[in-house]
């Protein structure tokens, strides 16, 4: 039942379309966005059971519609993947890639315990003898004389 429903809503969105390039004219609408977030991936996807898939591959103007919406607003990846090369150029900025990479995280971390120290999280204590030539105590030490 439920591929029923899917395979007529699919029909009727096809026949809705007809030859025009969105479904409201020239232009993209918000329904054109909904229903390409919903046919893109039924289209392009590897399913278990390819019935539905198939049913959409078969209606032509609802694949175009796919690849037309892909080809405009995602040029990069609207056909076949395609390995991304690195020029010349790029590869030999790898270097200062990396060094500008470790320098932010240690600004970072300077910044971290910089606000550490300013906001009182962390302090630094001297060690040795404390006034008057005590030992400076535990909190736990400190409780039990009280």
């Amino acid at each position: 039942q439920l591929y029923r429903d899917a395979r007529e809503c699919l029909t009727l969105l096809s026949q809705r379309l007809g030859s025009q390039k969105f479904f409201f004219g020239d232009s993209p609408a918000s329904l054109d966005a909904f229903v390409f977030s919903r046919l893109a991936p039924l289209l392009k996807a590897k399913l278990p059971n390819g019935k539905l898939q198939q049913h959409l591959k078969s209606l032509q103007n609802l694949c175009n519609y796919c690849t037309s919406i892909l080809s405009l607003y995602f040029p990069w990846d609207g056909g076949e993947r395609q390995l991304p090369t690195v020029p010349r150029g790029e590869a030999e900025d790898d270097p200062h890639k990396r060094r500008n990479q470790v320098l932010s995280v240690l600004v970072g971390l300077v910044a971290m315990l910089g606000y550490a120290f300013l906001s009182g999280i962390v302090s630094i204590q001297r060690g040795g003898t404390g006034p008057a030539g005590r030992q400076p105590m535990a909190l736990e030490e400190e409780e039990e004389e009280e």
